[in-house]
């Protein structure tokens, strides 16, 4: 593969930062992303949730307090608002996810950006 990664992550994630360990160790250019400070558009994280091949609920992170405070795990929720609402709360987001081309694996392990290598 040929296409620069990009990484859309947080500085403060430890799995992010063993990412961005095990890309550097392989030699791998890679783009970084903090959405943070960069927020994702709602069609930027469908895209990443399409090539990532899973749906937006299992994009979330199900342990912040937001997710409780939304009260997400006792409500039916349709994906375009599952969206929205991660763009709004951007810690609801799984993090890191690592993009090559069409493909994106997200981070957890770390050792899963090996399939983008």
């Amino acid at each position: 593969m040929s296409e620069r990664i990009t990484v859309y992550q947080k500085p403060t994630c430890t799995k992010c930062r063993s990412t961005f360990k095990i890309l550097r160790e392989r030699g791998a250019e890679f783009d970084s992303v903090n959405y943070y400070e960069t927020p994702l558009t709602a069609n930027q994280l469908r895209a990443l949730v399409k090539k990532l091949g899973i749906s937006p609920r299992e994009l979330l992170r199900k342990d912040e307090q937001v997710y409780r405070d939304l009260n997400l795990a006792n409500r039916e929720v349709a994906d375009d608002e599952l969206i929205e609402l991660m763009i709004a709360n951007p810690d609801l987001i799984q993090r890191p996810i690592v993009v090559r081309g069409n493909k994106a694996v997200l981070g957890r392990p770390p050792e899963s950006v090996e399939e983008l290598l």
